[in-house]
């Protein structure tokens, strides 16, 4: 009885919600919450499926031999860098991208699964090529929307207590209030087409097409989205997750083209249940286009067995629809775990010396929000 009284009274409150950032004059605000620009008719997950994505532990017999390649990651050439701009892929929507002397991390997620519990639930196939403690000291984090594979609550209480002090967390609107109750400070909140300086670098939120829900009645409560991060030296795109709309092609129309864009390319399908919200490769490979980028790496594969298309599949896929488009693969990067792939040579740009910031430094410049 106890149990049926709690769940009649959260839906009871999830039916008198309300958005406290709605604003009519946004056509993404809704009184409820937020909204894709484009809009599609959403196609409910099977419960049969969705059944079987919680309860799958271990990938399937087929994928066993199909995991990204991984490299030792060099740590200590990681915590060094200051002067040359180099992107990491760590697993998964998380890279490392270090320009201008900052430390920028992307969806940090080092958990074993993505789950609201620990005994089931999407689990790793493959480990984060870097520990979080492993991590140099990290002066920016992106979050692009709430679920579990692209928020990890530890991996950020980790790096609440990091050496020189907490990375600032920039995030979509409805995100830091739940992230202050969880302990998490230094959080930046934005909407879409809203910018912030820091530390140099100019964070532009975009939109993506995607939802958000971290529980059965929060759907849609808080914002999602990608990050266009611009540097002198680099402007860099990161989609977080996202199906293929127009999107891609206002943000190049309204912020400009990008040097490198980070795309997803995997998790699309099934595809009747896939396609709104996740890419396929060859939507990519069109995104790519739209953006205008000069490069493109491959995220989004090869960490979990979530959905129906083969662990190492999206390779595969990418380049044939590379090879269909007429784009040069080796400007639609697939970069192996744990590898580090210096951009100074990718953008044909001088790399500018930085003398590495003390701990004080660090200090004083996140103090200044």
């Amino acid at each position: 009885m106890r149990t049926l009284i709690m769940l009649l009274a959260a839906l009871l409150l999830g039916c008198t919600w309300s958005n406290p950032y709605y604003d009519p004059g946004k056509a993404h605000h809704t009184p409820e919450g937020f909204r894709n620009n484009y809009p599609f008719v959403e196609r409910e997950m099977s419960l049969q499926w969705r059944w079987q994505q919680f309860w799958r532990t271990l990938p399937r017999p087929t994928e066993s031999n199909a995991r990204p390649n991984p490299l030792a990651a060099d740590v200590e050439v990681l915590r060094a860098n200051r002067n040359e701009p180099t992107l990491t892929w760590i697993g998964h929507a998380t890279l490392l991208l270090q320009v201008g002397g900052v430390n920028v991390l992307t969806d940090p997620y080092f958990s074993e699964r993505a789950s609201p519990v620990s005994f089931a639930g999407l689990r790793r196939s493959a480990p984060p090529a870097l520990a979080l403690d492993e991590l140099p000291p990290i002066d920016v984090v992106l979050i692009s929307h709430n679920h579990y594979d692209h928020l990890d609550l530890s991996a950020l209480t980790g790096l609440q207590t990091q050496p020189g002090g907490p990375p600032r967390i920039f995030v979509p609107l409805g995100i830091e209030p739940w992230l202050a109750d969880e302990g998490i400070r230094n959080v930046e909140e934005q909407d879409w087409w809203e910018s912030s300086e820091y530390l140099g670098l100019r964070i532009h939120l975009v939109p993506a097409q995607h939802d958000s829900a971290r529980g059965w009645f929060d759907h849609n409560r808080t914002l999602w989205g990608g990050f266009v991060v611009e540097h002198p030296l680099l402007r860099f795109y990161f989609a977080g997750d996202t199906g293929y709309t127009r999107d891609f092609a206002d943000i190049a129309e309204r912020l400009g083209p990008v040097d490198l864009a980070a795309l997803p390319i995997g998790g699309y399908e099934p595809r009747r249940f896939m396609e709104a919200m996740h890419m396929n490769p060859a939507e990519a490979v069109q995104a790519h286009r739209d953006l205008q980028a000069r490069y493109s790496v491959a995220m989004h594969w090869g960490t979990f067995a979530m959905p129906d298309e083969p662990l190492g599949e999206p390779p595969k896929a990418l380049a044939q629809a590379l090879a269909e488009s007429g784009v040069p693969p080796e400007r639609f990067l697939v970069m192996r775990l744990g590898e580090t792939r210096p951009l100074s040579p990718l953008l044909g740009k001088p790399t500018a010396p930085q003398a590495a910031a003390s701990p004080r430094e660090r200090s004083l410049a996140r103090s200044v929000y």
